[in-house]
């Protein structure tokens, strides 16, 4: 089957967020799988394109509103990560460096839709099924069925994946001239709150939508920025896929960024050196549980209310307890992490800033990874830490809930809470500590997690499940 993933992000070409590890992930095992993926997404004047040889597969012009552009679809040439990887090139307009964040975002992200769909239209490459990803490429199931220009194209089954459902991409109905040559009475699958939302659209129009969870599929329809009701409504096209991680980057026993490489046989001696490397690069004892917290210091992780629930714990528990932050955000919360550094030298350490580097030694050195997360459509970092042995304490929540099981229940190997507070977290924390001092049972607890299956093979043969399901003649 040949599978095209669109997208605006891709690891290691360009990389914001977690859309960026599953898209750089899931069609290389699904190639593994015996299918035919790919992966299309905009040129970025970045380092990869650099360091690796594209050839130009395919030029072509067409119209945004009435702006004629030029684009040329370019292919590297080794297929080094595991499947084919084509940049759409679009001078002044898609060749920047930055991801996100220009001026005519808008416009850019609508010009790769379409050059995508001249592509595919006018050069033979036509797959068998598209699968877009969030909202940059959520207008391409409305144009395929409902533009005079690819009716050729209407017969292809599109998936459509939510990795977070907060945001939209919406504009002004001021910018509908953008789209080609759409049949005007099918407008109405672009409205949502008298605007055009890419997001709203992708669900109405695509045959399948999938979200990076089952819980979070769930919570779509309590909270997703005003689209709960579509999401109640289109319910029967909706299905929770957990997201995988590539165990080939992330393995303990073979990862080139962890000094002391280890497996479930010889984790607490391995997670103890590493531990060990970690305190003494930050000042910080190695006979303490060390707890740290890895990802965006915002208010979607919980980030805000972590200074005065570290603060709390050291409080509570004195010399007991070691923390370690790294991340970037937020000033004010970066401030904050930054006091307790300064008024707990023993206890507190913070890296303001990511270094992939570091992180691979921190999931392979720590005991606990804090995860107390408003919103967490799947989350990868506890998957990472269940990986290398390090206990997840995390809120129920999106894809924590389905992929942490509190240790206080059977077969379980995490620490749960419900609320994003002072109270919860600093009660798990001292959870944590108390779990800490019995070492059998942190020992098999990690040997528990290390014993799980949260790879890719899992979840992309759920994809390919879905996909047949879709395409039963292919």
């Amino acid at each position: 089957m040949r599978i095209f993933h669109l997208s605006a992000e891709c690891y290691p070409i360009a990389k914001v967020g977690g859309l960026a590890d599953v898209v750089g992930a899931l069609p290389k095992y699904q190639n593994q799988a015996g299918q035919n993926a790919a992966v299309v997404m905009p040129f970025y004047n970045r380092k990869f394109v650099h360091e690796n040889t594209f050839v130009v597969v395919f030029q072509g012009t067409t119209l945004l509103g009435t702006r004629r552009i030029y684009f040329e679809i370019l292919k590297e040439t080794t297929d080094k990560l595991g499947f084919e990887l084509f940049l759409i090139k679009i001078p002044g307009l898609l060749d920047r460096e930055n991801i996100y964040s220009y001026p005519d975002e808008q416009d850019q992200f609508m010009a790769f839709q379409i050059c995508f769909l001249d592509w595919i239209n006018w050069s033979g490459q036509t797959p068998d099924l598209v699968h877009c990803h969030d909202h940059h490429s959520g207008l391409v199931p409305f144009m395929m069925y409902h533009s005079a220009l690819y009716t050729r194209l209407a017969h292809i089954p599109t998936i459509f994946t939510i990795h977070n459902g907060q945001y939209h991409g919406a504009f002004g109905w001021e910018r509908l001239n953008l789209l080609p040559e759409i049949d005007f009475y099918k407008t109405g699958l672009l409205d949502w709150n008298g605007g055009i939302n890419p997001l709203a659209s992708a669900v109405k129009c695509c045959w399948r939508f999938t979200t990076v969870s089952p819980n979070y599929l769930k919570e779509l329809s309590i909270n997703s920025n005003g689209l709960e009701y579509l999401f109640y409504v289109e319910r029967h096209k909706g299905y929770g896929i957990i997201n995988g991680i590539d165990t080939d980057v992330w393995d303990a026993n073979a990862d080139p960024m962890v000094p002391n490489k280890f497996t479930a046989t010889t984790v607490n001696k391995g997670k103890q050196k590493n531990k060990e490397l970690l305190c003494t690069r930050f000042h910080l004892s190695a006979d303490k549980p060390l707890i740290v917290f890895i990802g965006r210091l915002v208010v979607e992780k919980g980030a805000d209310v972590l200074p005065a629930a570290i603060e709390r714990s050291i409080q509570q528990h004195g010399d007991d307890v070691n923390f370690l932050i790294l991340g970037t955000g937020d000033p004010e919360t970066e401030m904050a992490l930054q006091k307790l550094k300064d008024l707990y030298p023993q206890n507190c350490n913070v890296f303001i800033g990511y270094d992939e580097s570091l992180a691979h030694l921190i999931y392979a050195g720590a005991d606990f990874l804090l995860m107390p997360s408003r919103v967490e459509p799947c989350g990868l970092n506890q998957l990472y830490a269940i990986r290398y042995g390090t206990i997840p304490v995390v809120r129920t929540t999106g894809g924590l809930a389905d992929t942490v099981i509190d240790f206080g229940d059977e077969n379980g190997y995490g620490i749960r809470f419900n609320n994003v507070s002072v109270d919860d977290i600093s009660s798990s924390i001292t959870r944590a500590v108390e779990l800490y001092s019995d070492s059998k049972k942190m020992l098999l607890l990690r040997k528990r997690m290390m014993g799980l299956d949260f790879s890719w093979y899992r979840s992309a043969k759920e994809y390919i499940d879905l996909y047949e399901s879709l395409t039963p003649t292919i």
